[in-house]
């Protein structure tokens, strides 16, 4: 994953559109003004402040090559955190601060593609393959709900004929991911995003695949765990020049912020990106939810929300 500047931006809902039971769309743009918007690629996503309930992230899902006009869309969660029944209560006129793009779920640039969405996990996929189309690749969509009247976009994806598969639980139609992914296709990639047994599904279908075939695109942090092994050790800032020992049960990014130190953050569960910070010396231990195994293994940048150090010391670029 690349470390990339972000833009703050208070944007405009200009348009609230009903996309099936429980899901919303909403568009935003500029207002008052001609300004475009930043550049973005498939797969990107945004932070959107919610009115009294505080950060959270949405996959940008129209045409990248619009830049008047952003679309994100938010499945309603009654049992949730509060940030998506806050959003179904925004009316047009209503301005949002919004910090991004940022993408941790970049598009492959293989031949072939097999896009895989679960439920609102379709949202990230929508932009790929409008990509894939206009370049002429070889996709396919696999969209898996519990029943069609949940399931976003369906009229959308219409025109696109065969390409599209729907399984929609309630018609008795079930995704098979080990059945679908029981051959490696030549220069495929495969995207995923949705709830975590489908990810944890793909996982195991494609163990036999080559190395970084399947890309994943995560909702929710996989549980953290405090290891009997784990102890405190030190943190460097070396452009603040502030060191810090991180006890037992707690961030690198707390320990940090106690010190005085503010580096930029927003889920503080290890999916979001957000704090993904350059490691100077020392090794960390990874336990987000985003980087590859590729990227983990280069020990050049960690997620200082949940990780933590496999040696006594770090010192991170900060």
């Amino acid at each position: 994953m690349m470390l990339t500047e972000v833009t703050e931006l208070k944007l405009a809902v200009v348009r609230i559109v009903p996309e099936s039971a429980g899901v919303l769309s909403l568009v935003l743009e500029n207002p008052g003004t001609t300004d475009l918007l930043p550049v973005w690629d498939p797969g990107a996503h945004i932070e959107v402040e919610v009115p009294g309930v505080g950060p959270r992230h949405y996959s940008l899902n129209s045409d990248p090559q619009d830049r008047r006009t952003w679309r994100i869309s938010v499945l309603r969660s009654d049992n949730g955190r509060g940030g998506s029944v806050a959003l179904h209560g925004v009316f047009p006129g209503s301005l949002l601060a919004v910090r991004g793009p940022r993408n941790n779920f970049p598009l492959a640039d293989t031949a072939r593609l097999l896009l895989i969405g679960g439920g609102i996990g379709i949202t990230p996929l929508l932009p790929m393959l409008r990509q894939a189309e206009r370049e002429g690749r070889d996709w396919q969509l696999l969209y898996s709900g519990r029943s069609r009247d949940s399931m976003a976009f369906l009229s959308e994806l219409a025109p696109y004929g065969d390409r599209v598969r729907i399984f929609a639980n309630d018609d008795g139609e079930f995704l098979d991911l080990a059945a679908e992914l029981a051959e490696p296709t030549p220069d495929m990639a495969v995207h995923c995003c949705g709830p975590t047994p489908m990810l944890d599904a793909a996982k195991v279908a494609t163990a036999h695949w080559p190395t970084g075939s399947l890309r994943l695109e995560r909702f929710a942090a996989v549980p953290a765990v405090i290891l009997s092994a784990d102890r405190p050790f030190e943190v460097l800032a070396a452009r603040s020049g502030v060191s810090t020992t991180v006890p037992v049960g707690c961030s690198i990014l707390d320990s940090l912020e106690a010190a005085g130190i503010r580096p930029t953050s927003s889920c503080r569960e290890g999916i979001c990106g957000t704090c993904e910070t350059p490691v100077l010396e020392g090794i960390p231990q990874h336990r987000d939810s985003l980087l590859t195994e590729e990227e983990r293994a280069t020990n050049k940048t960690m997620i200082i929300c949940v990780g933590r150090a496999a040696t006594d010391r770090l010192v991170l670029d900060l």
